[in-house]
């Protein structure tokens, strides 16, 4: 089975901007597969970006106040 696949402006809705996507696709930092004009991203490569670049928070036990 396929997986569904997002043209750049999809894609610019989830990273933040077409510009950065095209950038993205030119800096061949991401997956893509040029079909004739379309560029197309993969739904999972999307979502492996992401999960890259993702920083957990951080969970203090108590919080400190600064004195004044």
């Amino acid at each position: 089975m396929l997986e569904p696949h997002l043209s750049v402006r999809e894609a610019a809705v989830f990273l933040g901007g077409e510009r950065f996507v095209r950038r993205l696709i030119a800096e061949r930092r991401i997956t893509y597969i040029k079909d004739q004009r379309r560029v197309l991203i993969p739904e999972s490569a999307v979502i492996e970006f992401l999960a890259a670049r993702t920083v957990p928070a951080l969970v203090s036990r108590t919080r400190r106040r600064r004195a004044a």
